[in-house]
């Protein structure tokens, strides 16, 4: 099986520090929206090992991920950015999630890390708890078995005031950090776009749930939605010294900034490269095209906000993994559950195919 680039980059690497040692390779093998329709089925669950210190992948060669400064670093502390993928809903798009689809985000897209969007309200959480609450285990055990880093994200939207889903928040943050607590791999993204309130009433939302998180996750990263639909106060009356002069007291947090890129211009590109001087910040999603998800691509922006990522050493998440009618979807509509999903398969949207492209270069 051929080695992915980055593989070889990090064997070249091992071989000239260590010529004479026999190195055996662990190849890797086999938002906006609201009214996305679409049905959910809850896909395939592989039987697979969920081990994080055996998976080969991102996981296992970068351990452990902490906050450096403004950056993310590995167990050895040198400077991480992961590349990833965001699922759409889970109550609309669960069966685009099966050992076929997810061995393509692993071993062929080679994405480090995935982002499971579980929506609150819009036919969310809040309907079936214990049954989302089960499906985002077998979904953490799926990504973990492939050996990569996994977002848990609480995507509240609508009401757009986080305090609104506190009591549920607490809920399925103790139970999720109480069942994966122990891992390596796990992130907490706990409020995906808040919306119409003041960093303020946000903040006082973060400090209400990093501790029930911390009580059996006590190092994990913990990643903090910011004003105006995570766009660290740039669609709204603020902008991002709001959270600079005033951030959340905790170890391990990162502030999350979302973006599409023929909606947000320099203005935006600009704030972000400004608060990353100053915070962690981790774009927990982003689009190609415009905020709705849908519209042309402009993959001329995008690529400088991609060039802003790597150089400020920003890890990001594409939205989103789905066969969703809208441009910013990946794949054809009709083709999940059934794929294929890989970058030879033809299925793959313009955007998809052009975000895998970049996944792949990193």
């Amino acid at each position: 099986m051929a080695l992915p680039p980055r593989r070889k980059r990090l064997l070249g690497l091992l071989a000239a520090l260590a010529a004479v040692a026999v190195i055996t390779p662990l190849g890797i093998g086999a938002a906006l929206g609201d009214d996305h329709g679409g049905s959910a089925d809850p896909g395939t669950v592989a039987d697979t090992d969920t081990d994080t210190d055996t998976a080969a992948g991102p996981a296992a060669e970068h351990g452990r991920l902490s906050v450096c400064g403004t950056t993310l670093c590995d167990a050895s502390g040198n400077p991480v950015q992961l590349r990833g993928m965001s699922t759409h809903g889970l109550q609309w798009y669960s069966q685009c999630l099966n050992d076929a689809s997810l061995d393509a985000l692993a071993y062929d897209w080679e994405a480090d890390i995935v982002r499971l969007s579980m929506y609150i309200q819009e036919d969310g959480y809040e309907t079936d708890p214990e049954g989302f609450t089960a499906r985002m285990h077998e979904l953490i055990e799926e990504v973990t078995a492939r050996g990569q880093y996994v977002i848990v994200d609480w995507h509240m939207l609508d009401p757009g005031d986080p305090a609104y889903n506190l009591e549920r928040a607490e809920t399925f943050f103790a139970e999720i950090a109480r069942e994966h607590g122990d891992q390596d791999n796990i992130f907490y993204e706990v409020a995906n776009e808040p919306n119409g309130v003041a960093w303020s009433q946000i903040k006082s939302y973060h400090e209400s749930i990093i501790p029930v998180i911390r009580q059996y996750d006590d190092d994990a990263v913990i990643l903090l939605g910011t004003p105006d639909w995570s766009s660290l106060g740039l669609s709204g009356d603020g902008g991002p010294q709001d959270v600079i002069d005033d951030q959340v007291d905790a170890e391990n947090v990162m502030y999350t900034f979302h973006f599409y890129a023929a909606s947000h211009d320099d203005y935006y590109l600009d704030g972000l490269a400004g608060a990353a001087d100053e915070i962690p910040v981790f774009v927990t999603e982003f689009g190609t095209q415009e905020y709705t998800g849908d519209g042309p691509n402009d993959f001329a922006m995008t690529q400088r906000y991609l060039d802003l990522m790597e150089d400020k050493g920003i890890s990001w998440v594409n939205w989103n993994y789905s066969d969703d009618e809208r441009s910013g979807a990946a794949f054809e509509p009709g083709t999940c559950p059934g794929g294929p999903f890989t970058g030879d398969s033809g299925n793959l949207k313009e955007a998809g195919a052009w975000i895998r492209d970049r996944i792949r270069e990193g």
